[in-house]
């Protein structure tokens, strides 16, 4: 159950050339970062200001391809030009988190406070399983599941297209955090390998 996290090899292979140029050019995967940030928060604006509709939905899901760029570009601009390091990854971690936050920030405007605060913090369940299960002992970062980054992303754009906030907020909700048992699952299966 990988999901659209399937996709990701190719994605990086569709921007290899935009990532070369990066490297080329001596961006600093941390500006990248920020960049990934600020889409996200751009996509927030948009959900919050932008009337339920198709200039709505158009305008998050090229934001939030953006961003999706962004988380993918930064860490492979780090590698590649051999800039990669252990604050950068922590880096990398912390600004997807904030980039999904602002985005979810927008909701604001279409459902209870309660329920995008629920939102929030189920959206970062998937990420702390992986974490978690990396600083376990060395396992492999379990990655994938039904309902991961781009799953969140395209039920944005869903909801910036059709107003439908509270249902699709719970759905996410449920999405993230049987994603974050997913993830469960397969860090305790790495880990007991390892032992």
């Amino acid at each position: 159950m990988s999901g659209l996290y399937a996709l990701k090899p190719w994605y990086a292979a569709r921007l290899s050339g935009v990532r070369r140029a990066l490297v080329a050019r001596r961006v600093a995967p941390g500006a990248i970062t920020a960049g990934g940030v600020a889409f996200g928060a751009a996509a927030g604006v948009a959900l919050w200001l932008i009337p339920a509709g198709p200039a709505a939905a158009g305008a998050v899901a090229a934001l939030l391809a953006a961003r999706l760029a962004c988380a993918n570009l930064d860490g492979g601009v780090a590698r590649e030009s051999g800039r990669a390091t252990r604050f950068g990854a922590l880096a990398n971690e912390a600004g997807d988190r904030l980039a999904e936050l602002a985005a979810l920030a927008g909701l604001l405007a279409w459902a209870p406070p309660a329920l995008v605060v629920a939102a929030g913090l189920a959206v970062g369940a998937p990420s702390r399983v992986s974490i978690m299960a990396m600083a376990a002992g060395g396992a492999p970062r379990p990655g994938g599941g039904p309902f991961g980054k781009t799953e969140r992303c395209a039920l944005l754009v869903a909801v910036a297209l059709t107003g439908w906030a509270v249902p699709l907020l719970l759905v996410l909700i449920a999405g993230s955090l049987l994603t974050a048992a997913v993830r469960v699952v397969q860090a305790r299966r790495s880990l007991v390998r390892e032992a």
